[in-house]
């Protein structure tokens, strides 16, 4: 698994709204938020308290975002599936399971989510398909 440091020095954001980043602060203390491009709102500062980096503690984030993005690609929502499939992408590439090169975006992201769930023992809506089949798509 990648250090907290390297992360901070070494990951670009690739999603359009910062949801990656704004589930990675978390993880980051208060007075580092700034090297990844992250500010509190005034009312929180000083207030912040990052979650340790575990594996378990990311598995935990992973599991929540890996649900979530499920959700989204099964009800075809396409912009908020593929931030989720950017959000899960950098959990791959931090934990550094095999999955870091995971690239494959049918049908709202569904490949990467099933083979995160199926890596970590999570949730897998979409059972024996892989996740690129038409029944996915948006009719």
């Amino acid at each position: 698994m990648k250090t907290l440091e390297f992360v901070i020095k070494n990951y670009k954001s690739e999603t359009i709204d910062s949801r990656d980043l704004d589930r990675l602060v978390q993880f980051v203390p208060e007075d580092r938020l700034k090297e990844i491009g992250m500010e509190l709102k005034p009312e929180y500062v000083g207030k912040h308290k990052a979650i340790a980096w575990t594996k378990k503690n990311i598995l935990k984030q992973l599991k929540d975002d890996v649900e979530f993005g499920f959700e989204k690609a099964l009800n075809c929502r396409g912009i908020s599936s593929s931030l989720m499939a950017e959000v899960v992408k950098m959990w791959n590439w931090v934990l550094e399971d095999g999955l870091e090169d995971f690239d494959d975006y049918p049908m709202y992201g569904l490949p990467i989510f099933k083979a995160t769930a199926i890596k970590y023992g999570f949730d897998n809506p979409i059972g024996d398909d892989d996740g690129s089949e038409d029944k996915y798509d948006e009719q």
